[in-house]
């Protein structure tokens, strides 16, 4: 049976990085739910237009399961663009999704450093259920 990969991404991600984080087999068997966040920038939040960051969430999730397809992974993207709180969008991913391991996927240098806002330590507490890993890509 196949396994059921719940990736959170903040920039596209390739099927070569799903499959650094998970391994060649089980990335080449899973199915993968891409789920981005519509993460907004400060100025954007107080002046209450979320919509710049849907639309990239948007094509983050786009790009992302176009990459992964491209790759040979089985992936999809969200029905919808995820929360602007990133631990909010897995919750609201794993409502539908029952996934068998959840994927933070952050990047090196990039502006939103989820690690220092202990993402990576309250996904692990709050879905404790759910094996989660993290992998930081170039």
């Amino acid at each position: 049976m196949a396994k059921r990969i719940l990736a959170l991404v903040s920039e596209a991600v390739s099927a070569d990085a799903l499959r650094s984080a998970v391994g060649e087999d089980v990335a080449n068997d899973a199915e993968v739910l891409v789920v981005a966040p519509a993460l907004n920038t400060k100025t954007r939040f107080f002046l209450a237009d979320p919509d710049p960051a849907i639309d990239r969430a948007q094509q983050v999730q786009e790009e992302t399961v176009e990459r992964l397809e491209e790759g040979g992974v089985d992936a999809a993207p969200s029905a919808t663009a995820g929360e602007e709180e990133p631990l909010l969008a897995l919750q609201d991913a794993l409502a539908t999704y029952p996934a068998d391991e959840i994927v933070l996927f952050t990047h090196a240098g990039g502006d939103r450093n989820w690690q220092e806002e202990g993402l990576i330590d309250q996904a692990k507490e709050r879905f404790g259920g759910t094996p989660v890993r993290h992998v930081v890509v170039e």
